[in-house]
């Protein structure tokens, strides 16, 4: 099978003329500012793309839970909860506490909750 590249050659665009050609520089400038930003904000996303993982993060907006505490919410042994937790914590958004053997984590993060919950009344109204 051959590979396609993703980039195109000139003589691949639309050859169709633009009709705001400042409207397209100023886009183009644009995204030229987050083009570094952007594959972070789209390995971010990936990651929220886990039902489970949003789970963990709803649930510690309850408050701070141990790992066996989150694993009964999900559904899922400790061994693949831990998994999740050590995803989550990996990328900044959770802390975690030691005592004794047991481990707690909490959100360390506010406003990825807020995006969540405002996400949530999003689809509840498309969906309602």
């Amino acid at each position: 099978m051959k590979k396609v590249s993703p980039l195109v050659s000139q003589d691949e665009v639309c050859k169709v003329p633009c009709f705001d050609q400042d409207k397209v520089a100023a886009v183009k400038a644009r995204l030229a500012e987050d083009e570094e930003r952007l594959p972070q904000l789209a390995e971010f996303y990936k990651l929220l793309g886990n039902p489970r993982r949003l789970k963990i993060l709803l649930a510690l907006a309850e408050g701070e839970l141990c790992v066996c505490d989150i694993a009964h919410v999900l559904g899922l042994s400790v061994a693949a909860t831990s998994h999740q937790l050590k995803l989550l914590r990996d990328q900044g958004w959770l802390g975690k506490r030691d005592d004794g053997k047991m481990v707690y984590y909490h959100l360390k993060v506010d406003d990825l909750l807020k995006a969540l919950q405002g996400d949530l009344a999003m689809m509840e109204k498309r969906l309602g």
